[in-house]
């Protein structure tokens, strides 16, 4: 039997769709899409124009998904304008990270705690940090000590900790040549942290392969043949000892649609997605053309159609997340 909190497993459940399928939303930008929005409209965009977006978006399209990630920066209106139906992932993090110091060390917003992202109607807290398993000890101990200080604090308010890894290398810059080595990173991130002294409850993880370099899938030039890339999402799916998600991570709707479909096929049995701009990306440019209208007709119409098209995929490729400790029946909630 595996032991999971009263408090977390009611939360997971409420973070998922009927299927136990957990098909989440996610609108946490938000330096990034506080320059899309302008970039869109031709002139900067203001922070209430970037919390209206936000807003509009949750209105329209978490009548379809199983929650929405916001941030609690410009994020709170949104979450209030949520389905009824639709959990609630709050950022802890802030956003990027100091770039003058080595390392991308992480940081919390400084007036927020997990207590209080509960009190504020949080159903989870989404944690990002960016990772490199080869980095020196000295970086990668202050974070990994980083993320068992956030994961006492869920433990302690009985939230789940969904924790979302993003690798990289500071020594390379070629996209292509970092393809070669991501694979690697990916699976050395996910054994260090799926051990039980960092109460992670679900990894928020990027794909193994850079998708767009799979020979037969992607446009670019091909860094993994189908097989090889088949590989390494079966060895990420046998690293996890907790429930994990895809993130879209920017790539186009339809990569990403055929990513879903191609780690299924790999053998990986992932339990959702957290889908950001694959999402609703075209829908910024009907706001910076259009305002509120133009954005609501967008999302009404094509972003609808994204979330509908990205929910079937899940109902033919995603595994409910209770599986992974083998069924609710060999679930012994506690507290």
């Amino acid at each position: 039997m595996v032991k999971l909190q009263k408090g977390k497993f009611e939360y997971l459940e409420k973070l998922s769709n009927s299927e136990g399928i957990i098909a989440a939303l996610a609108i946490d930008q938000r330096g990034s899409l506080k320059r899309m929005i302008g970039a869109a409209q031709g002139k900067d965009a203001t922070d209430q124009e970037l919390i209206d977006f936000k807003s509009l978006v949750s209105e329209e399209l978490t009548k379809y998904a199983s929650a929405i990630l916001l941030d609690p920066e410009y994020g709170i209106p949104a979450g209030k304008k949520r389905a009824a139906t639709c959990g609630l992932l709050t950022s802890y993090e802030k956003t990027g990270y100091d770039a003058t110091e080595p390392g991308r060390i992480p940081d919390l917003l400084p007036n927020w705690s997990v207590k209080r992202i509960k009190e504020n109607g949080g159903t989870a807290v989404k944690l990002l940090v960016y990772f490199d398993p080869d980095e020196p000890d000295e970086i990668n101990d202050v974070k990994k000590a980083f993320v068992e200080r956030i994961g006492s604090e869920c433990k302690a308010e009985d939230i789940p900790l969904f924790f979302e890894i993003v690798t990289y290398d500071e020594k390379i810059t070629d996209k292509a040549d970092y393809a070669k080595v991501k694979p690697q990173k990916v699976l050395d991130s996910v054994k260090i942290f799926t051990q039980p002294r960092y109460g992670i409850d679900v990894l928020k993880l990027e794909v193994p392969v850079d998708m767009s370099r799979v020979e037969g899938v992607g446009d670019n030039e091909p860094v993994y043949t189908a097989e090889e890339a088949k590989k390494y999402f079966k060895e990420v799916d046998e690293a996890t000892t907790v429930p994990y998600i895809w993130l879209s991570a920017g790539v186009s709707t339809e990569l990403f649609q055929k990513t879903l479909v191609f780690a299924h096929d790999a053998g990986s049995k992932y339990n959702g997605v957290l889908c950001g701009r694959a999402t609703w990306r075209d829908g910024v440019e009907a706001y910076g053309k259009g305002g509120e209208k133009g954005a609501i007709e967008w999302l009404q119409t094509q972003g609808k159609k994204n979330v509908d098209e990205l929910n079937a995929i899940l109902a033919e490729n995603a595994t409910p997340w209770y599986e992974k400790f083998g069924g609710k029946d060999n679930i012994e909630v506690v507290g």
